[in-house]
């Protein structure tokens, strides 16, 4: 079989790998909503049939909430698992969209072709670059390049709920020599990446609570303790001068950057300033003795993301409120424990509680940090594949958010995952307006070509 003659039925049947996805761009796959429920379980069964026509044994499973797409593939070589989700956000606010978000269109802009829709990248594009992958296979060659799991999910932008459940029901199933998940970007217009660091996330909610009501300012204040001076002092005390977390333990777990790695990034020639300077910032406020690069992809944070607390209406009212509350997270890398790391902050926000006040925490999620283990050679293989296509060397990068399904992958079954994507920073994911470029729809599907060749 000739990889060429692959590509270039890849080239020639671009505008009908466009018109399938933009079949499946035009249905209104919202998982959050239960109205839509009806719409996620029409997704998920064009894509049974989309799979079916490509030799692919593949079937709708079940769960409570929205379906899975399962299907198989027997093939020689390695097994891998491609991942992909079929479900998309909220439009939500409508008025703000050009064009209906549901009716997806080609539009010329001055960076090039786009696709415009809901879903357009995150993550229908980015799950048919690989569908139409293995049917360019497929079509010239009468089979796929390897044996193949393709694994669907349709609540991945609702909290996933039934994944772990069903990965554990069906583990034996899904299990494979290596993940495929095509739910990450492109490092710039013309550098692939394969992210090989995800941080985890922890999320705890403080409530601090003084006197029994709100208190009139001028009759107790200065005698009774405001439960807003203390959440700010503790807030105000999270990070040292040099901002690091000073909770205890906190850096527990944290590995040093491996040379080489950091030798790759450097190579990136990431513009830190500019970075800052198009959100209207110039200072790095992290750890002082990090890039920034590295404070984003491989060093744990600790964030405020919201307080809440006394009178916050039009005009003023002077009042000693009795309650007040912060939204606090961490993201988390290497071995860092978000439990561990949890009970920690916990003990440490109680510590500076005056005995007047009582402190209430409330728990949201705790998930690690995801580190692959880029000496397996799958990686090295889609990493050269990757640089043939691109303008520029492939490289390995760190993530910044959270993917929990490849935590998910490793902890339940024991399976590093490659995560491979094409989208840019300005594909407006969750946004109004959201679009993927032709080009990264076009280069995405000759990419996963050249890796599922190269992996065999």
């Amino acid at each position: 079989m000739s990889l060429d003659a692959v590509l270039s039925r890849i080239d020639a049947d671009l505008p009908n790998a466009t018109e399938r996805l933009f079949d499946l761009l035009r249905v209104p796959s919202i998982s959050t909503d239960p109205k839509y429920a009806p719409e996620c379980r029409r997704a998920a069964e064009w894509l049974v049939q989309d799979l079916t026509s490509m030799g692919v044994d593949a079937s709708l499973r079940e769960t409570p909430k929205h379906p899975m797409v399962v299907g198989h593939v027997d093939g020689d070589g390695p097994h891998v698992l491609f991942y992909g989700h079929y479900d998309v956000q909220p439009v939500d606010p409508l008025e703000l969209w050009d064009r209906d978000p549901f009716d997806p269109a080609m539009e010329d802009t001055d960076k090039g072709r786009v696709i415009r829709a809901r879903g357009a990248s995150d993550d229908k594009g980015q799950l048919m670059t690989f569908i139409e992958a293995c049917r360019a296979f497929h079509a010239e060659t009468g089979r796929m390049p390897c044996r193949i799991t393709f694994f669907l999910e349709g609540e991945e932008e609702s909290g996933s709920p039934s994944l772990v459940p069903f990965l554990k029901e069906n583990a034996e199933e899904l299990k494979a020599d290596v993940a495929l998940i095509c739910d990450t970007g492109l490092f710039d217009a013309e550098t692939p990446a394969i992210v090989t660091m995800l941080r985890g996330l922890l999320g705890e909610e403080i409530t601090i609570t003084g006197a029994t009501k709100d208190l009139h300012s001028g009759f107790f204040g200065g005698a009774a303790m405001n439960p807003i001076r203390v959440l700010t002092r503790i807030l105000g005390g999270l990070h040292d001068e040099s901002g690091r977390v000073v909770v205890p333990g906190f850096y527990d777990g944290v590995p040093d950057l491996d040379p080489g790695l950091r030798q790759q990034w450097e190579g990136l020639g990431f513009d830190h300033a500019a970075f800052l300077g198009g959100v209207g910032l110039a200072t790095p406020a992290g750890e002082q003795d990090r890039t920034p690069l590295e404070m984003i992809w491989s060093r744990p944070t600790g964030e405020i993301n919201g307080i809440i607390g006394g009178y916050t209406g039009d005009g003023f009212k002077t009042v000693l409120p009795s309650r007040a509350s912060a939204k606090v997270s961490f993201r988390l890398v290497g071995e860092q424990d978000p439990h561990a790391i949890r009970e920690s902050f916990r003990d440490w926000v109680r510590t500076q509680v005056p005995e007047d006040c009582k402190v209430e925490f409330e728990a949201h999620g705790a998930s690690p940090a995801s580190v692959m283990a880029t000496d397996h050679p799958a990686f090295e293989q889609a990493r050269q594949a990757l640089s043939l296509e691109w303008p520029q060397e492939a490289a390995y990068v760190g993530a910044g958010g959270s993917i929990p399904v490849a935590g998910y992958f490793k902890s339940i079954l024991d399976m590093d995952a490659m995560l491979i994507g094409f989208a840019k920073e300005d594909d407006q994911i969750h946004s109004p307006n959201e679009k993927y470029d032709l080009e990264s729809f076009h280069r995405g599907i000759r990419s996963w070509a050249r890796i599922l060749d190269a992996l065999t």
